[in-house]
Order: structure tokens, then sequence, then C-alpha cells
């Protein structure tokens, strides 16, 4: 499964990281395999809570999942779009 990474997170791990996928999982272990394989980008993308940190936005498919879907449980194929984007900012 293929995930875009954006401004800071792709400084840190790249602008496209691949992960292991075996059919179809939820969105939460869909993270959860990103940061197995990108360990650092796990302060910068969760809280200690584990959850998204609140300037976080995480979209499968060009969506928020949180918004438009089923949350953590929004389920995902192997090859559909995420993207994770920390804030952004400039003028």
């Amino acid at each position: 499964m293929q995930w875009k990474l954006f401004a800071t997170l792709a400084e840190t791990a790249g602008s496209e990281v691949t992960v292991p996928a075996d059919g179809e999982t939820t969105l939460r272990e869909a993270l959860d395999a990103l940061l197995a394989a990108e360990p650092a980008l796990e302060d910068q993308i969760l809280a200690e809570s584990g959850e998204l940190r609140e300037h976080i936005r995480l979209l499968h498919e060009g969506e928020d999942p949180f918004a438009a879907g089923a949350g953590w449980e929004t389920r995902v194929a192997p090859d559909d779009e995420l993207a994770v984007f920390p804030p952004v900012s400039g003028g």
C-alpha cells in the first residue's frame, strides 16, 4: 500500500512510502503499518493518546475518513490512495 507524505513528513521519510498489504485492512491498521515501516513519523503524526495530532490531516482516496467515512474503521484496499499532511504555512 502506498502512502503519500507532504512537507515535514516527507522530509523525514520521503514523499512516498510503500508498506506491505495482504488485502483489505482498516485505516488504523494501514497507519500502523506506515509507522512500523517509518518509526520516526510516529511522534509527528500521533499524540501521546495514540490519536492523530490535532493539526495532522489524513486522506483516504482524497476524502477525510473522519468526516466522510468510518474513521479508523474505514476499509482500505491495497491500491487505495492514502496521504498525510502536516500543517502547511507560507504566503
